[in-house]
């Protein structure tokens, strides 16, 4: 199987529990990140990993879903929806617990773009985010 370019069809994606498909969009988002930070010599190598957490804390990515929801599909907002009213086995100590919903129904929008292996829409969503 090829993990760099998947195609998992719907039932299969289903079967994936909430919190596993937030697990895998955050390791994608994260990767994003650093890898955009790279490409754009924004941080230097100290730098890093303070600017990558900028990106990836529960705080930063509830105002990216907040600024994303009204370009998303309405398969997209079910997905977001699905992971945000999951209820986390921890909360993060740095996001209030809304911001902390919002942040898993992210990133487990974000697991399931990749699981159904729709890079392209990633990369929209993804350079929405970054624009600013």
């Amino acid at each position: 199987m090829d993990y760099f370019h998947l195609n998992q069809t719907g039932d299969d994606i289903r079967a994936v529990s909430n919190l596993g498909l937030a697990h895998v969009g955050d390791g994608v988002y994260e990767l994003m990140v650093r890898s955009w930070l790279c490409v754009h010599g924004k941080a230097t190598n100290r730098g890093l990993h303070r600017a990558t957490v900028g990106y990836v804390s529960a705080p930063a990515q509830a105002r990216a879903a907040r600024r994303l929801l009204p370009l998303l599909t309405q398969e997209e907002q079910a997905v977001f929806r699905r992971g945000r009213n999951t209820p986390p086995p921890t909360c993060s100590k740095t996001a209030p617990r809304q911001g902390y919903h919002a942040a898993t129904g992210r990133e487990a929008r974000l697991g399931y773009l990749w699981l159904k292996g729709e890079t392209e829409r990633l990369n929209e969503l993804f350079a929405a985010i970054m624009e600013d």
